[in-house]
């Protein structure tokens, strides 16, 4: 049988959690269930409802097993399915903190009133009304369930009176959630024969929330079973990751965010040369690929390898060293990276050239800043990325460890053989004919302008300087339609946003050139752009090559140019690379700067959307859009002057924008643009700013 019936009661399944007999959370992690969620669970339950069955895996593990590196026994069972359940009676009944999916942590307080049986998240009202029970984990972690009821009684009836039926009934009310503990849930437990594929599909065919299981998730699940520290380790990684830490070291970077099942690939990769994870997890379960043996020794030395390389790749100054790499590569922040897979596969080939190959750090700097350049350009690490990864390990099969040159030539055979003639000529060109505003090519085209250190068209400002990627400006380099779109509109007949919004269409300007640029033909506003630039014709050539202006461009055809000019940006960045070949390249970016919270306009405050729409400033249903930080984020105005975003509705701008943007404090009036009724985009900060100024007006008078 691959599953048996089993039956325990809510104390029970609570008590071998906190004994570490049940494995909580494993699968699933982390908590993800919404306060009003666990609220419907305690109510279904002491009603008496079915709240579903739990479907547990029994480990392999021998008895008395102990995790590697702690005292602590290996679980019985892993969890499969019911996590978020057990973790909400878990957490509510003894009063523990539960993990958010942002790595924060947290307590879900739920409230009882005794009087009508009701069920609420705690808030400040309901804490302080006396009606209710407002965090019933007292009931449970007290001690004294009794005295818990006197002091209730007695806190309500100092409010009220209250006869004794009435105080027995509340009293009554109270056992009966007390006695909660009591419910029965119905269990499924796997046998411990039973192989992961198997688990993933009954996993599926029993969850109804459609959830499925990926083979991280299962290593991850191991991990937690036999090495619960290294998996932490992971975690925490993730979590400071997100947000610098104040005066001490971090993960914290301006390119990526890693989950655990990302940087559990780079270790996985620097262990054992893998990249598809089923194999990985038979090796972790102590299983020989070969003979198919599985042995508990077979299973610790796996581990012991995966250890070592996790120690390796978390490790803060090879992190930050292999960062390095990017920036050298032309590559600024999370705005320029359209594959996080280039980064993780990248990270693992530094770590082999480290580790393995001992390549002194400012060659491997160099070595990887090509191979990146390389990898996110081709966009090799997508589709089977697994199998391409495996391909690239396979390249240092036969070098020998401690052979940095091996190691070396072994990237640049691989790079010249990939970044050929016909892909310069022909690959990139094509990549550039298409309007996604983080094409790989594209992002490879902006790199290239960092790489040259290239000023902005028609301007003293270096592109790397303002491409900070920890200032959010109002105002700075912009990407601009060198056709603009009423141009294109209008006069030419060009309708296709597709076609008016093409890699080659745009260029890097500063704001007010972008403003002053406006809808004018290239014939009329090209020509003033240059005598108001009044660059020397030296400086004025190198702008036209490095921004990849044709000759004569603005007498072009609109289809002429774009065919020209990416042809033109296929050669920038190609030079470009040529120039992070040179050993003696030595690009120097300024530091980021701090993050700044925009200063709000005066007269602003308490200003909504709805007034916008009331004053005829804003009309319902305007589609706002994120014009300068490249999400490609796009929103709809309700009529209750709320903002409609990817089928969710948010109050208000910041809470839209900080969904595009997927951090937790923006400024939503700084980010979106609307349309005005003059066919200008303009930011809703200016839309809030005109409101202020016309409703300051003093009233006329008589």
């Amino acid at each position: 049988m691959l599953f048996k019936d089993s039956s325990y009661s809510v104390s029970f399944l609570v008590q071998a959690i906190d004994l570490g007999q049940i494995a909580l959370p494993d699968i699933q992690r982390p908590f993800v269930w919404q306060a009003t969620k666990v609220r419907s669970l305690f109510d279904s339950m002491y009603k008496g409802f079915p709240v579903g069955f739990l479907l547990f895996w029994e480990t392999d593990a021998d008895p008395g097993a102990r995790q590697i590196g702690t005292g602590k026994a290996i679980p019985r069972y892993l969890i499969v399915d019911g996590q978020q359940r057990l973790t909400s009676l878990y957490t509510v009944m003894q009063g523990k903190e539960v993990l958010r999916e942002d790595y924060s942590t947290t307590r879900i307080r739920i409230a009882f009133r005794p009087a009508d049986e009701t069920f609420a998240v705690t808030d400040a009202a309901v804490e302080k009304d006396p009606e209710f029970i407002p965090d019933i984990s007292t009931l449970w972690t007290a001690g004294n369930f009794l005295q818990i009821v006197r002091e209730f009684l007695d806190r309500l009836s100092a409010k009220r009176s209250l006869d004794q039926t009435e105080s027995d009934r509340l009293a009554g009310n109270l056992g009966k959630l007390h006695g909660m503990d009591g419910y029965i849930f119905k269990v499924m437990e796997l046998s411990s024969n039973v192989d992961e594929e198997q688990v993933a599909e009954v996993f599926v065919r029993i969850n109804s929330e459609g959830v499925t299981l990926n083979q991280a998730d299962f290593i991850l699940t191991l991990m937690s079973v036999f090495w619960e520290k290294g998996r932490r380790e992971l975690e925490d990684f993730s979590r400071f990751s997100k947000a610098p830490t104040p005066n001490t070291a971090s993960p914290f970077n301006w390119y990526i965010q890693p989950q655990p099942p990302q940087m559990l690939r780079v270790t996985v990769a620097l262990a054992f040369r893998r990249a598809v994870l089923k194999n990985v997890y038979t090796l972790l379960r102590g299983r020989d690929l070969e003979s198919g043996n599985q042995s508990p020794q077979g299973r610790e030395a796996q581990f012991a390898r995966l250890e070592e390389a996790q120690a390796h790749v978390l490790n803060l100054t090879n992190w930050h060293e292999f960062l390095l790499c990017l920036e050298r590569a032309g590559f600024r922040s999370s705005k320029m990276i359209s594959s996080d897979n280039a980064i993780l596969f990248t990270y693992a080939m530094w770590l082999f050239g480290k580790v393995h190959y001992g390549v002194p750090i400012p060659r491997l700097r160099e070595v990887i800043a090509l191979w990146f350049f390389m990898t996110h350009t081709t966009s090799r690490y997508s589709g089977s990325f697994e199998t391409q990864a495996e391909r690239d390990f396979a390249l240092l099969d036969g070098i020998d460890p401690g052979d940095a040159d091996g190691f070396c030539e072994a990237l640049d055979s691989l790079i010249n053989n990939t970044l050929t003639n016909d892909f310069w000529t022909i690959t990139l060109p094509n990549g550039l004919a298409t309007s996604a505003s983080k094409s790989p090519a594209l992002m490879a085209y902006i790199a290239a302008l960092n790489i040259l250190d290239a000023p902005a068209l028609l301007s003293h400002i270096r592109v790397r300087t303002r491409l900070d990627p920890a200032v959010i400006a109002k105002r700075g380099i912009e990407r601009h339609h060198l056709f603009p779109r009423k141009h294109l509109r209008g006069t030419l007949q060009i309708t296709d946003t597709s076609k008016i919004n093409q890699i080659a269409n745009m260029a890097l300007v500063e704001w007010h050139t972008n403003i002053a640029i406006s809808d004018k033909a290239p014939s009329e506003y090209w020509p003033q752009e240059i005598a108001e630039a009044n660059l020397p014709s030296n400086e004025l050539a190198r702008h036209t090559y490095l921004h990849a202006l044709p000759e004569n461009w603005h007498e072009m055809d609109y289809q002429s140019f774009l065919a020209a000019r990416r042809h033109q940006m296929a050669q920038v960045t190609r030079d470009a690379f040529m120039l992070l070949r040179d050993p003696s390249y030595h690009p120097e970016y300024p530091a980021p700067g701090k993050l700044e919270a925009t200063p709000k306009p005066s007269g602003v405050f308490g200003v909504k959307m709805s007034d916008l729409i009331e004053l005829g400033l804003l009309d319902v249903g305007a589609t706002l859009i994120d014009y300068e930080r490249g999400t490609g984020a796009t929103a709809v105005v309700t009529s209750e002057g709320r903002i409609e975003l990817d089928g969710k509705v948010f109050d208000t701008p910041s809470g839209a924008a900080c969904a595009a943007l997927d951090v937790k404090n923006c400024n939503g009036w700084e980010f979106w643009y609307a349309t005005t009724p003059e066919g200008e985009l303009k930011l809703l900060a200016d839309f809030r700013e005109e409101f202020a100024q016309h409703t300051a007006q003093p009233e006329p008078s008589d």
